[in-house]
């Protein structure tokens, strides 16, 4: 794939519309020269970030819509999942790792996020709302033609 490529979808704040996006990933994936398990994984990546953004952010209310939008750019792919919640701190999320939480559900989507995918940003707005940017390299020569980078932070 050569070029920008480029796809947006909006959905509600349904459990059912998590594979609908995950497919999407999953394709972009897949397009962008990804092997089955790389197109995988970040696929699961793509779907906890939804799945936060329905439970957490917008608290399953259908009025809210939650973003997405995937692009490849020069063997990166580069995914923005956004809601329209209240935010949350990412310093208070329970480590998964930690004994006392192995029992909890709590913590693992981020984990999962960081885990699978190269890069991982929290971005809050003062009006409400968290953007989660996320990217992978799936072309490793296409993407240090464009720069790259391995990096994970939080903005608020």
């Amino acid at each position: 794939m050569s070029g920008v490529e480029r796809v947006e979808v909006s959905v509600s704040s349904r459990y059912e519309n998590i594979e609908l996006v995950q497919v999407v990933a999953e394709q972009m994936c897949s397009l962008g020269g990804a092997t089955e398990d790389g197109a995988h994984w970040i696929g699961m990546a793509v779907r906890e970030a939804v799945a936060n953004a329905i439970k957490h952010g917008n608290r399953l209310d259908l009025a809210k819509r939650v973003d997405a939008t995937f692009e490849m750019v020069g063997g990166r792919l580069r995914v923005t999942i956004t809601d329209q919640g209240e935010g949350f701190i990412p310093d208070e999320v329970a480590d998964p790792l930690d004994p006392a939480n192995l029992l909890k559900t709590s913590g693992r989507g981020l984990f999962y996020m960081n885990t699978f995918m190269d890069e991982v940003r929290y971005l809050f707005a003062e009006s409400g709302g968290t953007t989660i940017e996320m990217s992978k390299v799936l072309d490793l020569e296409a993407a240090e033609a464009g720069g790259s980078g391995n990096e994970r932070s939080f903005e608020q």
